[in-house]
Order: structure tokens, then sequence, then C-alpha cells
């Protein structure tokens, strides 16, 4: 899965952007859980990567919902 800019997530839909969120979380625990079980590594930067994609729909989602004036959960 390649990196998630900012401009592709907000041009995404709301079903399309929890979707794409649940898939890197789900990433990211794959990751992970191969170090903690002592596999190698292919690309080191992809759990950081993942890290700042997630904060990044997080961020975007949290932006939506305060224009809409929901208060929070």
């Amino acid at each position: 899965m390649a990196m998630l800019r900012t401009k592709q997530a907000r041009e995404m839909s709301d079903k399309d952007r929890n979707s794409r969120l649940s898939e890197m979380r789900l990433d990211l625990m794959k990751e992970t859980g191969g170090i903690r079980m002592g596999k190698p590594l292919k690309n080191t930067g992809r759990i950081g990567e993942l890290k700042r994609s997630i904060a990044r729909i997080l961020t975007i989602k949290n932006e939506i919902r305060r224009q809409n004036g929901a208060k929070k959960k």
C-alpha cells in the first residue's frame, strides 16, 4: 500500500476513508507483530509511514466532524 497523501485523504469519501484506516491499522499490527516474533523487516520505514498515514486520516476525520458541528463522543 502506497503512502497516503493529505490531498488524497481529503478527496476520499467517508466510507473509503474508514476502510483505508482499518486496512492500515491491520497492516501496522502485522508489521509490529512480525518484529516481536523476530522477523526481519524488508522496509524499515514502513511502520513510521503507516503511523503517519493513520494520523492523517484521523486528523481529517476530526476536522470534518468539527466543521459539521458535532460534539466529541
